[in-house]
Order: C-alpha cells, then structure tokens, then sequence
C-alpha cells in the first residue's frame, strides 16, 4: 500500500453525466486490475475523500484513472470543479475483486458505472491475457449512458476473446440490442458454457444480489462468483 501526492493529468467527458479522471504515479506505484484506491481532493479549503476503483489497466503505465458518474451531490460536485493540474491525494490499492489471469473463462456482469473494475480487467487481459475468453453483459438505461463503449469497441476488436454484450432498460426504436435487464435467458443464450466460467459482478447492490441469484439458480459453485457491491449507487 501507497500513499502520495499527485496531480490531474487528463479529464475525459465519457457520456453526458460521467467523466474520468487521471492521476500521475510515480515510478513502483503498482495495483491489480479490479482494486480501488482513496482519493483527497480539496475544496473551497477542505479536504475531502472518497474510494473508487480503478477503471485503468496496469498495463496502461504512467497514470492511474478512476470513472465517477457526476450526480450533483458535494463529492460529484467537487470533482466536477477540477481542471487539470490539479492537487490530489491517493493512498491504496486495496480490495480482492481483482484478476491476474487465474481462470481461462470469464462471464462478467455489470450495470451503470459498476462497469469500471470490469473495464480495468478487460483492459488488462487484452494487453496481457488475450486467450482468456471474456463475455461481458453491460445493462444501463439509454444508449448514451453506455460508459466506455467506444473503448469497448476498440478492445473487441484487439481482442478476439472478448465479447460485450448490451442491453437497455429504456432502448430507443432504433436500438438493435437486448432490451431490459440482464436475466437468466441471457446469461443462458450469451454464456452457455456458465458452468465452466468464473463470474465478476459489479454494482448497484440490488444489481449484484439479482446476479448472485442467477448464478445460484444454475448451480454454479460460490468460488466461481467474484463480486463487488457500490453502494450509495
């Protein structure tokens, strides 16, 4: 475990309401994918704190990133004040919802900005684990919500082992994709080998327990369920 100082390298705008930020790290700062650090940040002369996970690689050297969805509360509001250069503080890593190539199958399970430990490990098996197969189920509202889907674009294409599947609870009449939320039929038709894969969810914690709960449903074993909650969601 870390703590330094450090600054804003790069603020980028993902949809309409979420941004990611990037933080400088000095040499031998080291994490795994999926594990979340705490950031300081000041405002109007106070220091404030929060934990985010990583939506950054550790493949992807000389900064660190976290994604937040801005939601006008005073933490989102502070971060949403920041510009470049900026001050922060980071200490960590901490956490266990992590991946380092254990497991050759991989069904993941995500709603809304829970996407982000997931980004980081996809990220991390495309660079470095590219024959672990990866299917990924992403549920948001609209379209536009969709965080990371360019990127996710781009990584199914470097990444013939990794397939991103989305579904939309309020789709537009031209959305071709699922509609709803993630259920059993589409872990069942997009995942059929679930028996053989290791499964991460990541979330709102109705999100996840509703996942645990499917999962359960087809008899796969608890050690195949990796999960991680955000609460406050």
């Amino acid at each position: 475990m870390a703590e330094f100082e450090t600054y804003i390298t790069r603020i980028i705008q993902r949809t309409h309401d979420v941004k990611s930020f990037r933080f400088y790290v000095p040499d031998g700062f080291s994490y795994k994918a999926g594990q979340f650090f705490f950031l300081t940040i000041r405002n109007n002369g106070k220091e404030l704190q929060k934990h985010f996970s990583f939506s950054s690689s550790p493949t992807e050297g000389g900064y660190v990133e976290f994604t937040k969805k801005l939601t006008g509360h005073g933490f989102s509001n502070a971060l949403d004040g920041l510009r470049e250069g900026d001050w922060a503080r980071l200490k960590g890593p901490f956490g266990e919802f992590t991946y380092q190539g254990e497991y050759e199958k991989l069904g993941m399970l995500a709603g809304g900005i829970g996407i982000t430990a997931l980004r980081s490990i996809c990220r991390l098996c495309t660079d470095r684990y590219p024959t672990t197969k990866i299917t990924l189920l992403y549920g948001n509202r609209k379209e536009e919500d969709i965080v990371f889907k360019d990127d996710f674009v781009l990584m199914e294409k470097q990444n013939a082992k990794l397939k991103v599947v989305h579904t939309l609870s309020m789709p537009s009449e031209g959305w071709r994709g699922y509609s709803g939320y993630i259920d059993r039929k589409m872990v069942e038709k997009e995942i059929p080998d679930y028996l053989d894969r290791t499964f991460y969810s990541c979330g709102p914690p109705s999100l996840v327990e509703g996942m645990k709960k499917i999962l359960e449903e087809f008899s796969i074993q608890k050690s195949q369920i990796i999960t991680e909650s955000f609460p406050g969601y």
